[in-house]
């Protein structure tokens, strides 16, 4: 079905549904930012190792985006997106035998697993909130999903913190460093294990969701037809790699995932390095995604009526990159929203803000005009995932050895591209000028 035969009330229902699927992608990716101080702890992690969470969990990205669009292409959006759900509630059930054991190696086994499923849902969920309506009106669609996405990030780490987590967990831990090692095991084990629980009531929910978009009235879309006007521009394309904006666009994602999931995934180890029990650190995550949900907002009431989406585009990634010079350079003291900490961490807090269109502004200046290639172009974007896999690494590699605070240096050329791909990137139509 193509997506210009849809009624208001379809398209309603479509966008809801895909904004449902977003809530769950938000859920399953933030939480991310309370396992990797969790597991720093319980299987005693430096910060290197710890942040082999989010390299597991994005770097399937890169290893099954361009899969996942053959995938769909052959079986359809609904059943490739039930497909990307049993494969998500196979990892969250990983976590079970990883648990027992306390093994970190079969917990970034789980995590690839479900980044996996994940790596399909969102290939086929892009590209279909992009082109159900309006392309000028695409980034404000997109940041409809942004609030779904982000709310759910604000949620997953406090529940998960509430459901594993006890008000005594402070002081073993600030006991921990203390004991020896045939003390901490059984401490630890019994830590560690009360992940069970919980993942099991998220594999067999992630398993049902599968089975019901199956079912559900989604419709499926055509991405392979051209207008006139795109297939007569497209006519001597032969690959996806002749269309520059796309390719930069790609690095564009790269760069911006990568400076995003910084932000949030580690701003607890941030918070603990001041001297902030976990206990309180847990909730700064949740602050990054409120920020990015303003942003969301600011983004849906703006765009297209008052700002078009390239500015907005400049706008959020000059602000990324003042934001990355306070970051490093500012340590006062000050008390807010009851916590005593560097100010430094409050803007760390504002990156949400700088992120929130940057992901929303891209997708539509990158795809544009790709018709027939739009299923491999998306690919190519979502492979720009694997950002969220390797920035971070170089951040813990980075605060392992010179800090944590001058290590968010790293996202200086981060925001430098952007800024880039927003000038002038995103006009590039052939490689030679």
């Amino acid at each position: 079905m193509s997506t210009n035969n849809l009624s208001k009330k379809d398209t309603a229902i479509s966008i809801l549904i895909i904004g449902i699927l977003f809530f769950i992608f938000g859920f399953v990716t933030w939480v991310n930012s309370i396992l990797i101080p969790y597991f720093k702890i319980a299987c005693e992690l430096n910060h290197f190792e710890s942040y082999l969470v989010t390299f597991a969990f994005y770097i399937s990205y890169f290893v099954m985006s361009v899969p996942s669009s053959y995938l769909l292409k052959n079986v359809g959006f609904k059943k490739g997106m039930m497909t990307g759900f049993f494969l998500m509630s196979t990892g969250a059930f990983i976590f079970i035998p990883a648990a027992f054991g306390r093994t970190y190696e079969l917990f970034l086994l789980g995590l690839f697993t479900i980044g996996v499923g994940l790596a399909i849902l969102q290939t086929a969920a892009n590209p279909y909130i992009t082109i159900l309506g309006p392309k000028e009106s695409a980034a404000q669609r997109i940041s409809i999903m942004g609030i779904f996405n982000k709310g759910a990030g604000i949620i997953a780490p406090l529940l998960f913190a509430a459901v594993v987590l006890k008000a005594t967990d402070t002081d073993l831990f600030a006991q921990l460093n203390s004991m020896n090692a045939s003390q901490k095991a059984p401490l630890l084990d019994e830590l560690i294990r009360r992940v069970i629980k919980p993942y099991a009531v998220v594999g067999t929910v992630l398993f049902c969701l599968g089975l019901l978009v199956r079912f559900s009235p989604l419709p499926e879309i055509d991405t392979e037809k051209e207008s006139d006007e795109t297939a007569h521009a497209n006519a001597e394309k032969k690959t996806i790699f002749e269309f520059p904006h796309l390719i930069l666009g790609a690095v564009a994602i790269f760069l911006h995932v990568g400076a995003q999931i910084i932000s949030v995934d580690t701003i607890i180890n941030y918070g603990l390095s001041m001297n902030m029990p976990l206990l309180e650190a847990k909730s700064f995550p949740a602050y990054v995604l409120t920020a990015t949900i303003i942003g969301y907002i600011i983004g849906i009431a703006t765009i297209p009526r008052y700002i078009r989406q390239v500015n907005a585009l400049r706008i959020c990634t000059g602000l990324g990159l003042v934001l990355t010079f306070l970051i490093t350079l500012t340590s006062q003291q000050i008390h807010f929203l009851g916590h005593t900490a560097s100010i430094s961490i409050w803007f760390v807090v504002l990156l949400g803000l700088a992120n929130s269109l940057v992901w929303a502004s891209i997708w539509p200046l990158a795809l544009d005009g790709l018709g027939r290639f739009t299923k491999l172009g998306a690919s190519l974007l979502i492979m720009g995932l694997s950002g969220n896999a390797l920035v971070p690494l170089i951040y813990g590699s980075i605060a392992d050895n010179v800090g944590v605070q001058q290590a968010y240096w790293i996202l200086l050329p981060c925001y430098a591209y952007l800024f880039f791909y927003a000038i002038k990137g995103h006009t590039i139509r052939k490689w030679k000028q």
